[in-house]
């Protein structure tokens, strides 16, 4: 049987911790520049992610006040389409896997 045979492959003894790693979510995180204005930073979280203003400058003052913040957490090929996209937008966001 196919699950016989694959069970007593010695390699997929650590296919279960490395699912867990691939699986983990993926952050999107904006840093703090000194060049973009607060009211654009806030402008661009509303247009990409649809946040309501009340969130978007949530996220813009953790950006301003504690140099960086998590604005999305989710899978990594969405994730990495948001770095793309805040970064078209003059953003400096970076690509940053969850904790376990």
């Amino acid at each position: 049987m196919w699950t016989d045979a694959f069970d007593d492959n010695p390699d997929t003894e650590g296919s279960a911790a490395t699912l867990t790693e691939v699986d983990r979510p993926w952050h999107v995180v904006v840093r703090n520049d000194p060049v973009n204005l607060m009211s654009y930073v806030v402008m661009v979280f509303q247009k990409v992610f649809g946040y309501t203003t009340a969130k978007a400058k949530q996220h813009m003052m953790e950006v301003h006040q504690l140099g960086e913040s998590i604005v999305w957490t989710g899978e990594r090929e969405k994730a990495e389409n948001y770095v793309y996209i805040l970064q078209q937008w003059q953003l400096t966001a970076m690509l940053r896997q969850a904790d376990a």
